[in-house]
C-alpha cells in the first residue's frame, strides 16, 4: 500500500505545472512522514520473569552462536528453547574483534545482551575468547595475517581483553576458553603449531584473568580431535600436544580443561584409542592430565556431537544421531565424574550454513525443532 500510494504521489508531481511543484513535495513529504507513523513497532523485548532449568541431568550443554544473532528476540528466543530442552550450559564465542575493534574502546552492547538473558533463563555461560582484531596483527604491508593469528607481542593485549571481559561478565560467565583449537594450523594463523606458545599466551593471561575476578576459571586447550603427527602442516595430535604442554610447564596456567569429543560414526560408548577418533577420546586427554598430577582439574567437553546429512561421509543416520546424543550426555552423566558439562555442536546458527554443518544444529534457523531437540526435550525434561 505505502509503495502504491508513493507512484501515486511521484506520477502527481510529473503531471504538475513548475509553479505547483513545491507543493506537490510538500504533499510527498507529508505521505512520507504519515507512512513512517503507520509503521509496525519493532519487537518488544523484555526479560520477564527469572528462570530456572529444570532437568534431569546437569551437565547438558549447547553450544550457541549469538554474537552473530542481530535481532534480540531471536537471542531470547533461542535461549528459551535452550532452558526448555533441559540445557544448563552454554558455550557462545565472544570474538575479541567484535568487541575491541579500537585499542582500548570496549563494545559491550550486543555481548550484555546476550548476557542478560542467558542470566534471565538461568544458564551458566562457557565463554570462548578468540579473534585478532587487525589493530593487534602485524602491518598487512610487512605481513599477511588472518584473524587466527596472535603474535606474541599481542599477548598483553589479548590478557587486558580477557581481563577486562572476567571483570565484567565473570559471575554469570565463570569460565573462561582461551583460544580455539590451538593445535590445528588454521586456527593458530596457518602456522605451525606450537604448545609452547600457548603456553607462553596462558601465562600471559591466567594471572590477569585471577586478578580481574578471582572465581573465573580459566579452560584451556579446546583442543581439537586429530590424528596429525609431529611435523604436519595441518596441526598436531591432540594427546601430543597436551603432553608437550605439560612439558613446557603449562599446569600452573589452567584452572580445567576445554576438549572436543565428536562421535564422527562411532557409538559413544566405543572405546577409546590413540588411533581413533571417538566421543570417548576424552578419556585419553584425561589419562595424560593424571599422569602429570593435574587428576583434580576437570575436563569441559565444550564441542561434541554427531551430524545427521544424508551424504557427509561421517555423518550417521538420523534415528542413529538422537539415540548417540542422549547416550553421551548420559554417559558423561555416570561415567565422567570429573566432566562438569558435555556441550553440543550446535544449538542453531543465525542463518542456514547451506552445508553439511547445517545438520549439526538442534534447531533450525528459522526455529523449527529437529529431532533431536524433541527428543532431548523429552528425556530431559519429561515434556
Amino acid at each position: 500500500m505505502g509503495l502504491r500510494m508513493a507512484r501515486l504521489v511521484g506520477s502527481a508531481i510529473r503531471r504538475c505545472p513548475r509553479a505547483l511543484w513545491w507543493g506537490a513535495a510538500q504533499v510527498v513529504a507529508v505521505a512520507l512522514a504519515t507512512l513512517l507513523l503507520v509503521r509496525p513497532p519493532g519487537v518488544l523485548v523484555v526479560l520477564g520473569e527469572p528462570q530456572q532449568v529444570q532437568t534431569t541431568n546437569p551437565k547438558v550443554g549447547v553450544h550457541t552462536r549469538l554474537m552473530d544473532e542481530v535481532e534480540a528476540w531471536k537471542v531470547q528466543r533461542t535461549l528459551t528453547l535452550v532452558r526448555e530442552m533441559g540445557a544448563s550450559w552454554i558455550v557462545e564465542y565472544f570474538p575479541w574483534a567484535y568487541i575491541e575493534n579500537t585499542p582500548g574502546e570496549y563494545d559491550w552492547e550486543h555481548s550484555d545482551m546476550i548476557m542478560a538473558h542467558a542470566a534471565n533463563q538461568g544458564l551458566t555461560v562457557i565463554a570462548r575468547l578468540g579473534m585478532t582484531p587487525a589493530w593487534a596483527r602485524p602491518d598487512p604491508a610487512v605481513q599477511e595475517t588472518t584473524f587466527t593469528y596472535l603474535d606474541e607481542t599481542a599477548y598483553a593485549d589479548f590478557a587486558a581483553f580477557a581481563a577486562a571481559f572476567a571483570a565484567r561478565y565473570g559471575d554469570i560467565a565463570p569460565y573462561l576458553i582461551i583460544w580455539n583449537e590451538p593445535n590445528l594450523s588454521f586456527e593458530w594463523g596457518f602456522r605451525p603449531v606450537d604448545p609452547e606458545g600457548y603456553v607462553k599466551l596462558l601465562s600471559v593471561v591466567y594471572p590477569a584473568v585471577h586478578a580481574a575476578h578471582p572465581h573465573v576459571q580459566m579452560l584451556a586447550g579446546a583442543l581439537a580431535p586429530t590424528l596429525e603427527p609431529e611435523g604436519s602442516p595441518a596441526g598436531l595430535n591432540d594427546l601430543l600436544y597436551l603432553e608437550r604442554m605439560y612439558q613446557a610447564g603449562g599446569a600452573a596456567y589452567f584452572d580445567a580443561l576445554a576438549a572436543h569429543a565428536y562421535g564422527l560414526v562411532f557409538p559413544p560408548e566405543t572405546e577409546p584409542a590413540p588411533e581413533l577418533l571417538n566421543f570417548r577420546r576424552v578419556e585419553l586427554l584425561r589419562e595424560i592430565m593424571v599422569r602429570y598430577g593435574d587428576a583434580d582439574k576437570p575436563i569441559f567437553v565444550t564441542e561434541s556431537g554427531w551430524n545427521d546429512h544424508p551424504r557427509w561421509t561421517w555423518a550417521v543416520k538420523p534415528a542413529q544421531r538422537v539415540s548417540y546424543t542422549l547416550a553421551a550426555y548420559a554417559w558423561a552423566q555416570t561415567e565422567w565424574p570429573w566432566c562438569p558439562a558435555v556441550v553440543m555442536w550446535v544449538f542453531r546458527t543465525p542463518v542456514p550454513l547451506r552445508n553439511y554443518q547445517d545438520y549439526f544444529a538442534f534447531v533450525t534457523s528459522d526455529f523449527r525443532e529437529r529431532p533431536v531437540y524433541t527428543f532431548a526435550r523429552q528425556e530431559f525434561t519429561g515434556h
